[in-house]
C-alpha cells in the first residue's frame, strides 16, 4: 500500500465537527505558475475559470476545487495540482463557483454555477473537446453530480479525490462543523425523499467514476466514498482505490506518493478518447 511523503504539517479544524487533526497541507499555498489565461462569463467574480495548456494536449481536465462547498475557499488552492497536471500533458480548466456564505453560495447555485463553467469550457476553442471530470473533497460530489447534467453529455468520466459523494452522510456525520447543512440552507434537507444535490440519490453515472481516498482521511472519512461505491457504483466498470496512509489532501499533492494513483485513474480516463 501507498505510504505518503514528508510534507508541512499542520493542526487544523476540520473532519467531524470539532475535531483537530494533523493533516499535510502546504500544497494549499505552494507556489505554481499562473494560468496562461482567465475566462471570464459574467460580471460576478465566481463566473470565470483560468486554463493551464499543455502542448499537444489531447484532454482536457476540468478540475472542481473543493473547501466544503465554503466561501473561505476559492479555486487558487488547486493552482499547484493544476500546474502538474498541465506538466503531464493535459490542459486543466478550474472553475470557480458560489459557495456558502455568499450571495447565492446555497443549493443549487455551486451546481449551477459548475454546469455553466463546463459546457463554457467544452465549448472553449482553445482547448480539447474530450473531457475528463476531477473533484476534489466537495469538488468530488459537485463533479460527479455534474455527470448527470446535459452539460456532461459526451464527458469521458470522473475521478472523485476523497470526495463528498454522499451528502447526507455529510450531514450526519457534521463534517466541517454542518458544512454539508449551509451548502443547503438548513437541516430539513435531510429528510426530502428527492433532492437532486445528493449523489447516491442519482444513481449509477452514466460514464466511469474512479474514486480515490484515503484511509487515514479525517476530514471526509472513508466510509463516505464506500457508501456511494456500495449503493451507486457499477462493477467492472468503477473504482474506489483505498491509500491506506494518505490523508485529505495528500491526494492534491503532485509530491505525495498518492500522486501516480491519481495520475493513473484520469490516464484511464482520458485514454477512452478517440482519435
Amino acid at each position: 500500500m501507498l505510504r505518503t511523503l514528508p510534507s508541512g504539517v499542520a493542526s487544523a479544524q476540520g473532519g467531524r465537527s470539532g475535531q483537530t487533526v494533523c493533516v499535510s497541507r502546504d500544497v494549499l499555498s505552494r507556489p505554481a505558475r499562473d494560468p496562461d489565461r482567465t475566462v471570464s462569463l459574467g460580471p460576478a467574480p465566481h463566473q470565470e475559470y483560468d486554463v493551464w495548456l499543455a502542448p499537444g494536449a489531447e484532454v482536457t481536465v476540468v478540475l472542481v476545487h473543493g473547501g466544503f462547498w465554503r466561501a473561505a475557499w476559492d479555486r487558487s488552492h488547486l493552482r499547484a495540482t493544476a500546474e502538474a497536471l498541465a506538466g503531464q500533458g493535459y490542459a486543466v480548466g478550474l472553475p470557480e463557483y458560489r459557495r456558502s456564505g455568499m450571495p447565492g453560495g446555497t443549493w443549487p447555485g455551486p451546481g449551477e454555477d459548475l454546469a455553466a463553467a463546463l459546457e463554457a469550457i467544452r465549448d472553449d476553442p482553445g482547448l480539447p473537446s474530450p473531457t475528463v471530470l476531477v473533484g476534489h473533497s466537495a469538488g468530488g460530489h459537485l463533479a460527479v453530480w455534474l455527470l448527470h447534467r446535459p452539460e456532461a453529455a459526451g464527458v469521458l468520466g470522473a475521478v472523485s479525490l476523497a470526495g463528498c459523494l454522499d451528502l447526507r452522510m455529510v450531514g450526519r456525520l457534521d463534517l466541517d462543523d454542518g458544512a454539508a447543512d449551509a451548502l443547503m440552507g438548513g437541516g430539513a434537507w435531510r429528510q426530502a425523499d428527492f433532492l437532486g444535490a445528493d449523489p447516491v440519490d442519482l444513481g449509477p453515472a452514466p460514464v466511469p467514476v474512479h474514486l480515490v481516498h484515503g484511509r487515514a482521511d479525517e476530514q471526509v472519512p472513508l466510509a463516505v466514498s464506500e457508501s456511494w461505491m456500495a449503493r451507486c457504483g457499477t462493477a467492472g466498470r468503477d473504482t474506489l482505490t483505498v491509500l491506506e496512509d494518505a490523508d485529505h489532501f495528500d491526494v492534491i499533492d503532485p509530491a505525495s506518493e498518492a500522486w501516480p494513483t491519481v495520475l493513473q485513474r484520469v490516464a484511464e480516463l482520458a485514454g477512452t478518447a478517440g482519435p
